[in-house]
């Protein structure tokens, strides 16, 4: 039996229909994913538990589908998983939690719930640090954890140049060349979270400069077997002048603005299912 890889156009086309789907942006989306496992859906983390193409570890992604996965046809999974009164998540059937875990490996799953941790991550940090949450700070809740990057950035506005390998020793063995620089020297705080910051500017730049929503909605539309309406009685030729328009729009931006700026306006998403419209017509 033959099985069908998991093409870039697959993965590209599954983060597109996560983003229409949750509001969360697209280049955010692609960037990180480029950034974490770049574009590869069966990486595999050396050092730890992350798999995946978002590099989820065991506990933060039976977290995600336990809270989001009824919500996107895995009731299945987020109904075998438990929580013992610490806090901790386990699945009790050996063959169950396999398959949970097994589902960071589909394209489809992963950037679903990547794109409902993220979502959840801005409100818990909008909350806490009065203020928008950019890409950066939203990649740094995925790769610390919402409790680890909310220490962080609180820390960081007191105090950008304090020792991170101070404040997090344990992630600093773990990550020696995020937390140390070429010469051994701890980083600040800032150098950090600037380092993260170009690094995700990076990814997304790269990754963005042959996909786009428009260009992978199609793809997701035939792979999810809807059927796309305006909503706003348009024309398909009125809809492809308006996103032609809205898209010249979005893409006029700097790197640095669509890293860093979550999206879930009904432009966004109205943009997305225009293009659908005339494609699919």
């Amino acid at each position: 039996m033959t099985v069908n890889p998991i093409t870039t156009g697959r993965i590209q086309s599954a983060i597109a229909l996560a983003s229409s789907k949750t509001g969360v942006d697209f280049d955010y989306l692609l960037g990180q994913a480029k950034l974490e496992s770049g574009l590869n859906a069966n990486a595999k983390a050396g050092t730890s538990s992350a798999s995946g193409l978002y590099q989820f570890i065991e506990q933060s992604w039976l977290s995600v589908v336990k809270k989001h996965g009824a919500e996107h046809g895995m009731a299945w999974a987020a109904n075998s998983i438990g929580q013992s009164s610490s806090g901790r998540l386990s699945v009790g059937d050996a063959g169950t939690k396999a398959a949970i875990l097994a589902l960071r490996n589909d394209p489809n799953a992963a950037s679903l719930m990547a794109a409902e941790y993220a979502s959840d991550n801005k409100t818990s940090l909008e909350g806490t640090l009065n203020r928008p949450a950019s890409g950066t700070d939203l990649y740094m809740a995925h790769f610390m954890g919402l409790g680890g990057a909310t220490k962080f950035l609180k820390t960081m506005q007191a105090n950008p140049q304090a020792s991170g390998a101070a404040l997090f020793p344990a992630a600093a063995r773990a990550n020696h060349n995020v937390f140390y620089d070429s010469n051994n020297q701890p980083r600040t705080l800032s150098a950090i979270y600037d380092r993260f910051a170009d690094k995700l500017g990076g990814a997304a730049a790269g990754a963005s400069a042959t996909a786009t929503p428009a260009n992978y909605a199609a793809q997701a539309l035939d792979m999810n077997g809807s059927t796309v309406i305006t909503g706003n009685n348009e024309s398909a030729d009125d809809a492809l002048a308006w996103a032609t328009t809205a898209m010249g729009r979005f893409t006029g931006k700097t790197t640095q603005t669509a890293v860093n700026v979550l999206r879930p306006t009904p432009d966004t998403a109205r943009l997305a299912y225009m293009m659908l419209a005339r494609l699919g017509g």
